[in-house]
């Protein structure tokens, strides 16, 4: 049996499963359902899906926006004004997952949803918290993994399960072609020539990814050497200058137009090379972040450019559509909105800030 017709065949039995589906990576990578609580609807009865954290906000926003019944965080009316219009007046709902609920139950009863979606992080805590919902709310809800390897097989299983099974072969055959592309260009490039990485996150640039960090997750795929995996294992942490200053980074990368002009004018970040000789690159985050923030499927299109960044010469590159028009076709294909040339450069114009 084929790959994606497991996956078809799974997300049909999870339709007539009950109670706790234990982590199910499937011997290829497939298997993207970590949990599952309640008995599903059929996909043709899905009509109303309330997304539990913010990178199933994102998911369910490409794969079916008119199913999406609200955001679970706040957007801006700049990253509002890049997406279709139904994902633009979509109201903001509150979340359930992560740092704290935001919605009540009483609230997301009265939304009537026909399934409780959840992805990224798959852990204990995310686990309980899906199951804690499905008893508080008697609904079905669903945890799925979200690693950016996984991107793909996540589109095609939850666009199966939501009644959207042809949007998400579209949508994780670009995945697979972003991820194939960053893949050829490690497979030709020796690990002691890829360029030593840190990922500045924060206005001071001092909160960075440590080693298996899912916000660094585009780096490493791109073949980026993360420096802070001197720091040790985990997620998120703070950092001094001096740290980053030892680990002597080749390029610098974060999502933070603000720490851009912070390191161009002190004289402390000037002590880098990177900083002194201009790599430092600056991530689009509107309307979603292509590194990180949330890390969920907004980030295929942070492949393509952070190659670019990396590898600007390497032969994989040669051909490709220029990155002004894979940016609007990405815009196009997954959130429905049209960019215009002057909407693609203010985007692509953060390095220059």
């Amino acid at each position: 049996m084929k790959r994606r017709d497991t996956l078809r065949c799974l997300a049909a039995g999870l339709a007539g499963a009950t109670g706790w589906l234990p982590q199910a990576r499937a011997q290829d990578g497939g298997g993207v359902i970590a949990a599952s609580f309640g008995t599903l609807p059929a996909p043709e009865h899905v009509r109303r899906v309330f997304a539990a954290g913010p990178p199933a906000g994102v998911l369910l926003a490409v794969l079916v926006p008119g199913k999406l019944l609200g955001w679970p965080f706040q957007l801006s009316g700049a990253a509002r004004a890049m997406l279709a219009p139904a994902l633009r007046d979509a109201p903001l709902l509150g979340r359930l997952a992560g740092r704290g609920s935001t919605i009540s139950v009483e609230k997301l009863l009265q939304l009537h949803p026909d399934l409780i979606l959840d992805a990224g992080s798959a852990d204990a805590t995310y686990i309980s918290a899906a199951r804690a919902a499905h008893e508080q709310t008697g609904l079905p809800c669903v945890l799925t993994h979200g690693r950016l390897p996984e991107h793909a097989a996540q589109l095609r299983t939850v666009g199966s399960m939501v009644g959207a099974a042809q949007r998400g072969e579209q949508l994780a055959a670009y995945a697979e072609t972003a991820l194939a592309l960053a893949a050829q260009v490690l497979q030709s490039t020796p690990a002691e020539q890829r360029p030593r990485v840190y990922f500045a996150r924060s206005a001071d640039g001092l909160e960075t990814g440590l080693s298996g960090s899912i916000n660094v997750e585009v780096i490493e795929a791109c073949g980026g050497r993360n420096v802070a995996a001197a720091a040790g294992k985990g997620s998120l942490a703070r950092v001094s200058l001096e740290q980053v200053l030892a680990w002597n980074p080749d390029v610098l990368i974060t999502q933070d137009a603000a720490f851009v002009r912070h390191a161009r004018q002190d004289p402390a970040w000037q002590a880098l090379a990177a900083v002194r000789q201009g790599r430092v690159y600056c991530a689009p985050t509107l309307p979603f972040g292509w590194l990180d923030g949330p890390p969920s499927v907004n980030r295929l299109i942070g492949v393509r450019w952070l190659v670019e960044r990396l590898y600007p010469q390497h032969s994989a590159l040669q051909g490709l559509e220029p990155m002004p028009q894979a940016v609007q076709r990405f815009y196009r294909l997954f959130y429905g909105a049209e960019l215009s040339g002057d909407a693609v450069q203010a985007l692509l114009g953060n390095e220059e800030n």
